[in-house]
């Protein structure tokens, strides 16, 4: 069975269809709490959440101790739903333990409790499995991702997909955003709707009685540190300076900075840099500005910047991007996320 998208889901919910099992898979947490929340609301009355709710995770118990609650009728509702967080935690069991786990959640999904709506939560599978293939064909696969594209695509079709969001997150939180904020929120926050979803917040605190977002909010409040770091990086990575780049990243995790958004912003300024070389000589850098949506003072560093690196270098940068991103992404390990960091600034400085 192809996946569905998350809004497929959201309108087989709207027509009260019951699903006995279901699959949430992808790394979006704000689509992911989004269907979670539209789960709850299809099928357990509010009043009965306390005893028709229950969430766990493989990190935490065992999967005979999930499934022995699906099958227990729930108190007080006719209905219950059982999330199971951390799915992908079968890969790390022992291939006789991991096979009959797969068999007993299989058993119980080819005769699923009448009253449970069991909900396996994963932020990404494997689809050449056994797990994948028995989900496949036993219940409905949901991706909780914006886009499909890969690569750079998928960071530009992020940021696209993003924007009709913005503006429900900003009528959630009581006020209106204009066009071009929801754009440079998309933009600076890589299309990822659970960040966005917090500075949205914080810009309706910010605007209060005003109930209306523009874009110069957006520029007073939400300051991009990894911007800001990243174009630091630039000149060390313009001159190879491979010794200073990796300094200057050690300092950064030091800070706090989260890897996976460095890579967006990363990858962010290699768009720009691209941009910027392919626009005309003659433009001044306020007519840049308006058109790569970019502060006249980042564009002069930008020109400088895309002088000294060439194109070439610029494109194989993007790919090794990917790889990084891909790789975080794809259930890295902390002690892992530095490694991969201090790999990646190697191949930039290369």
């Amino acid at each position: 069975m192809p996946q569905a998208a998350h809004n497929e889901l959201l309108a087989r919910l709207a027509r009260g269809k019951p699903i006995p099992a279901l699959v949430l898979a992808g790394e979006d947490l704000y689509l992911r709490d989004l269907c979670r929340d539209q789960i709850v609301e299809a099928y357990v009355a509010e009043g009965a959440r306390q005893w028709g709710v229950s969430r766990f995770s493989l990190q935490e118990v065992k999967l005979d101790r999930v499934l022995q609650q699906a099958e227990t009728m729930p108190m007080l509702s006719p209905r219950q739903v059982v999330f199971l967080d951390d799915l992908e935690a079968l890969d790390d069991l022992g291939d006789e333990a991991r096979e009959a786990a797969v068999e007993h959640l299989q058993g119980y999904l080819e005769n699923p409790a009448p009253f449970t709506v069991l909900v396996l939560v994963a932020g990404k599978l494997d689809q050449r499995t056994k797990l994948f293939k028995m989900l496949s064909e036993a219940t409905l696969v949901v991706s909780v991702e914006l886009s499909g594209a890969r690569g750079d695509d998928r960071q530009a079709s992020n940021v696209a997909a993003a924007m009709p969001l913005v503006k429900k997150l900003a009528a959630e939180a009581g006020v209106e955003i204009d066009a071009d904020a929801v754009e440079e929120l998309s933009v600076t926050l890589n299309g990822e709707l659970a960040r966005i979803r917090t500075e949205v917040q914080k810009l309706a605190t910010f605007v209060g009685e005003k109930r209306r977002i523009t874009l110069a909010d957006v520029d007073a409040l939400v300051v991009s540190e990894e911007r800001c770091s990243v174009w630091q990086l630039a000149d060390m990575l313009a001159a190879s300076d491979r010794k200073r780049a990796l300094i200057f990243l050690d300092s950064l995790i030091r800070e706090g900075e989260e890897p996976a958004g460095l890579v967006g912003a990363l990858a962010w300024m290699y768009r720009k840099l691209i941009e910027v070389q392919e626009a005309p000589e003659h433009a001044n850098k306020f007519q840049l500005a308006g058109k790569l949506r970019m502060r006249p003072e980042t564009v002069e560093v930008a020109r400088r910047t895309a002088q000294l690196i060439p194109r070439a270098r610029l494109l194989a940068g993007i790919g090794a991007l990917y790889e990084a991103d891909s790789r975080l992404k794809g259930g890295a390990r902390e002690a892992e996320k530095r490694s991969i960091m201090e790999f990646l600034l190697t191949r930039l400085t290369a």
